[in-house]
């Protein structure tokens, strides 16, 4: 699987809902936008939660967007390793093989 067609496919049904539901769309975008800026909490910090709950959840497209985000953001591989670390604490066993995919994305959008 590739990550980059993965997070483009995601993109592309977005951009389809967005065009329909405009105003669902753009209050998601906004509420996104609040949500994971720079605060008492870094917007590092906060990616990298993002991703753990799309760990914790099992959202392969939520882990895409929240990897790359997270490389955006400064995250390092042993940063985003950590965060696995703490999911397969809290989740076990599907949280472990979510976590695998999320560094397998880690090292394809940094390759």
């Amino acid at each position: 699987m590739s990550w980059t067609d993965k997070l483009n496919e995601a993109q592309g049904g977005m951009e389809g809902f967005s065009a329909a539901q405009t105003a669902t769309a753009e209050g998601f975008g906004a509420l996104h936008g609040a949500s994971v800026a720079e605060g008492q909490i870094s917007n590092k910090h906060k990616e990298l939660m993002a991703l753990a709950l799309g760990i914790a959840k099992q959202c392969v497209d939520c882990i895409a967007f929240h990897v790359k985000a997270s490389i955006e953001a400064g995250a390092t591989r042993a940063e985003i390793e950590e965060t696995v670390g703490v999911c397969i604490l809290m989740g076990g066993g599907p949280s472990y093989m979510y976590g695998v995919k999320a560094l397998a994305a880690y090292d394809e959008f940094t390759a």
